[in-house]
């Protein structure tokens, strides 16, 4: 495609359907869109764009896609967030339905660059003739790709057994990551399942293959051997667009949670949450909450369900006999939505508990609040690894191998170690490191410099141009 050095250089965003997804795309997007030199066109489906639009920058043009329709898939849902995991498995179907549509939008866009997720592995083949380059872009770290999402992984077409994914790749990095729990990976299998179309490492590793770039969201600083053994498996450009820290709170705090927080010490409050699409069992809730009065310190609790209906019946049915009295002047368990960033930010804030999403645990890294780590299901459980293991940063909830159960007492015993043992190892060195990585991921200068070299480098793979 030829082009000018005044030319702007114009990228395509596809995220699949999930708002996980969706917000690190709208994120890297808002970040590159500050670039006069840089034209942004963000795809998604109808139901998505007034949320979407409320976060995007004003200047990308967000572009309405048509989900065809799919037998079992009802009209009308255009988000994960809203579906069972069968109705998910549709939606894959339906995007794969959307190759016809999306090579006639593509031909009249005409970007120099789409960069897509990991379920279009489709999009590199149609791509390619309209001389557009395909950047897969993974919203996941580059050590839960490296373990999982790679062609090392799977040397056969046998699907791997849990045995298989408790060992790292041939080829992975000597790290703190040397072996996964039993229970670990048993979650793992879920992304080499065939749900009657290609499964999820099918379809991540199929678009890695065919695509001109990977972009992860991540630096070499944090991520290095990971970074590099990806690069090592596909033989590809690895572009790293730094951790893309989101961009600091608008507004103020709810006025009910302010005040409830205010009336605490600095660093004393324990904030817990698993995000929107995490959720504990009854058993595992009751040690939850019984590890957190046994630790000591106020604490808020956000806990969800699976689904929005009598969640605030189901949770009195889940917390122990008496408990609400017994903590009703230093504890909150609470269902819904709540601001997150606005409360990490809030100085009462001195600990997070957390799913050890990759979103979450860079807010944590960015406020003054120490990481405790109680992974759930997939990447989380990798994430945690690279933050307790190689940065240091965090403490994980100790576990039984067969079925990642915990009780009360391993709670208690990770909140106390980071809250309350200020001279004593681990939670000293952790402290330290969080305050060093903080630090880091503060650096407007650092991320200006991740911005300038990515761009730098996407326009010298495109355009031909330096800068």
């Amino acid at each position: 495609m030829g082009s000018t050095d005044a030319d702007p250089l114009h990228i395509a965003m596809f995220p699949w359907f999930a708002f996980g997804h969706i917000s690190p795309f709208i994120q890297l997007s808002n970040k590159l869109s500050v670039d006069p030199t840089i034209k942004i066109s963000f795809l998604s489906a109808p139901g998505n764009i007034p949320r979407i639009s409320s976060s995007l920058s004003s200047t990308v043009q967000i572009i309405p896609l048509e989900i065809p329709p799919v037998d079992g898939l009802p009209a009308g849902l255009e988000s994960t967030a809203e579906m069972t995991p069968l109705q998910t498995e549709l939606l894959k179907k339906a995007v794969d339905n959307m190759k016809p549509q999306i090579v006639t939008l593509l031909a009249h866009l005409r970007p120099h660059i789409i960069f897509h997720d990991f379920t279009h592995q489709w999009l590199p083949s149609i791509s390619t003739p309209l001389n557009i380059k395909t950047f897969i872009f993974s919203v996941f770290s580059a050590i839960s790709g490296a373990y999982v999402m790679v062609p090392a992984r799977l040397p056969s077409s046998q699907i791997p057994t849990v045995d298989d994914l408790k060992k790292p790749p041939l080829g992975f990095p000597s790290t703190s990551v040397t072996m996964l729990k039993t229970y670990e990976a048993s979650d793992m299998l879920y992304v080499f399942k065939n749900f009657g179309g290609p499964s999820v490492y099918d379809r991540d590793v199929g678009s890695k293959k065919n695509c001109s770039a990977i972009v992860i969201k991540t630096c070499l600083e944090m991520e290095a051997p990971y970074v590099k053994f990806i690069e090592s498996q596909y033989g590809k450009p690895v572009l790293l667009a730094g951790p893309v820290v989101p961009q600091p709170p608008t507004g103020a705090l709810d006025h009910g949670w302010a005040d409830w927080l205010g009336q605490f010490p600095e660093k004393s409050v324990v904030f817990c949450s698993f995000g929107s699409e995490t959720f504990l069992k009854d058993d595992q809730i009751r040690e939850l909450v019984l590890g957190l009065e046994m630790a000591g310190p106020p604490f808020l609790v956000v806990l969800n369900f699976p689904d929005e209906e009598d969640t605030v019946a189901r949770l009195n049915a889940a917390l122990p006999e008496g408990f609400k009295e017994r903590v009703k002047d230093k504890g909150v368990v609470y269902t819904g939505w709540v601001q997150q960033q606005h409360i990490l930010a809030h100085d009462s804030v001195g600990c997070f508990v957390c799913h050890g999403g990759l979103s979450s645990i860079t807010e944590a890294l960015i406020s003054d609040c120490q990481l405790v780590l109680l992974p759930q299901k997939g990447d989380q459980f990798l994430n945690t690894r690279l933050v307790s293991g190689d940065l240091k940063a965090g403490i994980e909830v100790k576990r039984e191998d067969e079925n990642g159960y915990f009780g009360k007492e391993d709670l208690c015993e990770a909140v106390k170690a980071i809250m309350e043992k200020v001279d004593e190892e681990p939670g000293k060195t952790v402290r330290e490191n969080h305050r060093k990585w903080r630090d880091f991921m503060r650096d407007a200068a650092v991320h200006e410099k991740f911005l300038k070299d990515f761009v730098k480098e996407m326009k010298r793979m495109v355009l031909g141009v330096d800068g």
